[in-house]
């Protein structure tokens, strides 16, 4: 269920060293977005597949590494994998279905449809719950969730972990992604429908767009072609934890395959699903670009509609660029970034674009009499967080808010990479002064400033 929103800066960004490419052969495409992929899995980093289509015309649908290690079966487009948040837009649209057929109105106050709904939520709107605008706290932040998530639960006890927490801020005003509201969403649907969250999905999205490998996933299950999750460690690769599927529900519980997801992204953008007012709802964002179950982004002047996953063993990345017919879809069975980073890069590739790894970049060591002059604190205000930048023995070190500090390394004078995660940071100085004044963070195409208190 986990997904990364930009306030998870400095572990979670994926930028890009971009020049413009044009026309470049399909095969020479190809070659740059395998040496994409080769470079996570040579560090063992990802295993999964990737689907990448434009405007019908396939580059890769291939797998890579194991779906099970100990058997020794190597992922194919035929493995199911957990998706984790991707879920949540699956969700979105089910409530979408219900305001289309009159059932519900998503400006309305949640409390219309849940007569007992505590006094706090009175102001909630469905729209409030859809755009992580509620103001509820995410049960999966709590303090007993880690030593809760093994108990098989149903919907109407898991809105009870949360429906009594004070709320974090006042409906409307800010966004905190919040698994719970897409609990809750589920909890409606069942609710206002009469049907089970996967009977509902089965019968409007999944049947009708015959994605016959996508469905609710069970531990009890018996499921052909399911990848095992995994994680790393100090001791390598090993199974990672154990959570009840009954605990996503909702907001993370769905598997699938690339094939069935390009069925849902070619289904849901080719008219087929939502009526155009709906989509259109569900892909304008409100706050911190985030619409109904999808970010909205525009990297380098494209516009991306996006989602990841992220659950016990598995991270997923589902991507659509509208304008350019372009769908990439990165599966993962190894729990890290790997996925929202190789499907940032293999964009760019198929934009056109040329792009820069960490593993590509070369360190310079500058003289340790300037680096004092980079330290410092700077807002970035769009992040409502601070960046500290400390001198770290021969190099600089980066924490953004909570997070921890890490290294940054320097690329040349003013432009430093994290080799953690795919970023840059690139330092500005005051003409009159030559004083560093201001920083930008890079990231899907995107540019964070922060300004030196």
């Amino acid at each position: 269920m986990r997904s990364r929103p930009l306030a998870t800066l400095i572990l979670c960004l994926v930028p890009f060293c971009v020049s413009a490419q044009t026309q470049k052969p399909a095969s020479d495409l190809v070659v740059r977005m395998q040496q994409i992929i080769a470079n996570y899995v040579d560090d063992k980093s990802f295993m999964g597949t990737v689907l990448v289509v434009k405007d019908g015309h396939t580059f890769i649908d291939q797998g890579y590494g194991s779906a099970d290690l100990e058997w020794s079966i190597p992922n194919s487009p035929s493995t199911k994998f957990r998706l984790g948040s991707i879920t949540k837009q699956f969700t979105a649209v089910s409530i979408l279905f219900l305001q289309e057929r009159g059932k519900l109105n998503i400006d309305d106050p949640v409390s219309k449809y849940i007569p007992d709904a505590p006094a706090a939520w009175s102001k909630i709107t469905v729209y409030n719950v859809l755009t992580h605008t509620s103001g509820i706290p995410s049960f999966t932040g709590f303090s007993d969730y880690r030593s809760t998530e093994w108990k098989d639960t149903n919907p109407a006890e898991l809105v009870a972990r949360f429906r009594d927490k004070p709320l974090d801020f006042e409906p409307g005003t800010k966004f905190n992604y919040s698994n719970s509201g897409y609990i809750l969403l589920g909890y409606l649907i069942e609710k206002i429908s009469g049907q089970k969250y996967g009977d509902f999905l089965q019968q409007n999205i999944f049947t009708p767009l015959g994605m016959k490998d996508t469905g609710i996933d069970s531990n009890a299950a018996i499921l052909p072609q399911r990848a095992q999750g995994y994680r790393r460690s100090p001791h390598g690769i090993e199974h990672d934890g154990y959570i009840s599927m009954t605990i996503p529900f909702s907001a993370g519980a769905l598997y699938s395959t690339t094939g069935d997801l390009l069925r849902w992204e070619e289904g849901l953008f080719g008219g087929k699903v939502l009526k155009p007012e709906s989509l259109t709802r569900m892909t304008t964002p409100f706050k911190s670009d985030y619409g109904f179950g999808v970010f909205i982004r525009h990297a380098d002047g494209h516009r991306l509609i996006t989602h990841g996953g992220g659950i016990e063993g598995f991270n997923t990345s589902l991507n659509y660029y509208p304008d350019d017919k372009l769908t990439v879809i990165v599966l993962g069975n190894l729990t890290g970034g790997a996925p929202d980073q190789i499907a940032s890069y293999i964009g760019k590739v198929a934009l056109g674009q040329s792009v820069t790894l960490t593993s590509e970049r070369k360190e310079v060591i500058l003289s340790a009499a300037t680096l004092p002059d980079y330290a410092g604190t700077y807002r970035v205000a769009d992040l409502e967080a601070d960046l500290i930048i400390a001198v770290s023995g021969p190099r600089l070190s980066a924490k953004l808010g909570k997070q921890n500090t890490i290294d940054i390394y320097a690329e040349s004078q003013d432009n430093f990479f994290l080799k953690i995660t795919d970023a840059q940071i690139e330092f500005f100085r005051d003409p009159a002064t030559h004083a560093v004044n201001r920083l930008v963070i890079h990231q899907n195409g995107a540019q964070h400033e922060g300004k030196k208190q």
